[in-house]
């Protein structure tokens, strides 16, 4: 798998929340981009596809993150990529298959927003706002 972690200048971080007809986590807030890297792609070509599928982004100047591994339910490898974006929310061409919605969250309402609900997000998600909201 491969996920961006978008932020802006103003220290907010783009999340996506997951379209309805998703398997896994429907409509749950993840990162702005993630998808499963097919048989025969690298993770940077992953990442470049689900971009443009997912946000309609490319030609984005984007960093290698860590690289983690999942265990539980499934097992995987998940590699992060970050990078930083002006762009307003209505600017994004979201695919309303893969994404429902994407917004802005600044750093501290966000960790607020997973303390107080956390079935509205990933599992991940607190750990990913510590780990890339230093950044």
């Amino acid at each position: 798998m491969s996920a961006l972690w978008i932020t802006n200048s103003r220290n907010e971080i783009l999340l996506a929340k997951r379209a309805l007809n998703k398997s896994h986590d429907p409509g749950q807030w993840g990162p702005a981009v993630a998808g499963t890297v097919d048989q025969g792609e690298t993770y940077d070509f992953n990442i470049i596809k689900e971009a443009r599928e997912e946000l309609g982004l490319s030609n984005l100047d984007f960093k290698i993150g860590p690289k983690e591994r999942r265990s539980g339910r499934y097992n995987y490898f998940v590699q992060w990529y970050q990078c930083q974006l002006d762009k307003p929310v209505d600017e994004f061409v979201i695919n309303k298959d893969e994404v429902a919605e994407i917004k802005w969250f600044a750093k501290d309402f966000l960790l607020k927003e997973i303390q107080a609900h956390p079935d509205k997000f990933l599992k991940s998600m607190q750990s990913k706002v510590e780990l890339f909201g230093e950044k």
